[in-house]
């Protein structure tokens, strides 16, 4: 049984994984919003930093709404995209290179930001462009086009 779900999970794309897991609803609402279904679903690879949906309820009230609308597009796609990095980095690759680069790996988004990878004790930080952190709260979501790392925090783009 665990074999088929397995193999099932590697088939999907990163947006069917995602829409196959109960805490990622608000995201794939967003990724929906933003037209970005078909882009994450293309042949990648991509790493996604997606954030679970109480990252999304931590924001201030009436954010997600605000984001979900046809005029907030824009803003909602790069938000969107400042989570995904081209290639595929699986935990192990991660922790390698943030101790390889002293301590803070940073890495270029989709949106054409930075995020700053590093370490706290044996978690996997995220610190993005304003001095937020986010945490990696589960690694190596394996998805055909990539991989998913669900992080408790959504990251801001400048």
């Amino acid at each position: 049984m665990l074999f088929v779900s397995t193999s099932f999970a590697q088939s999907e794309t990163i947006v069917g994984v995602a829409a196959g897991n109960e805490n990622f609803t608000t995201l794939v609402a967003a990724v929906k919003a933003a037209d970005l279904v078909g882009t994450l679903s293309s042949e990648g690879p991509f790493t996604v930093f997606a954030p679970v949906n109480s990252a999304f309820d931590a924001l201030p009230a009436g954010t997600v709404e605000s984001l979900l609308k046809p005029e907030s597009k824009g803003a909602l796609t790069g938000l969107l995209t400042y989570h995904v990095v081209a290639g595929k980095y699986m935990a192990g690759d991660v922790v390698n290179a943030i101790k390889g680069n002293k301590g803070a790996f940073p890495i270029k988004t989709v949106q054409g930001g930075t995020i700053i990878l590093s370490l706290n004790g044996d978690k996997v930080m995220l610190k993005d462009e304003k001095g937020n952190m986010a945490t990696v709260v589960i690694a190596d979501v394996a998805a055909s086009n990539g991989v998913i790392h669900a992080i408790d925090t959504v990251v801001m783009p400048k």
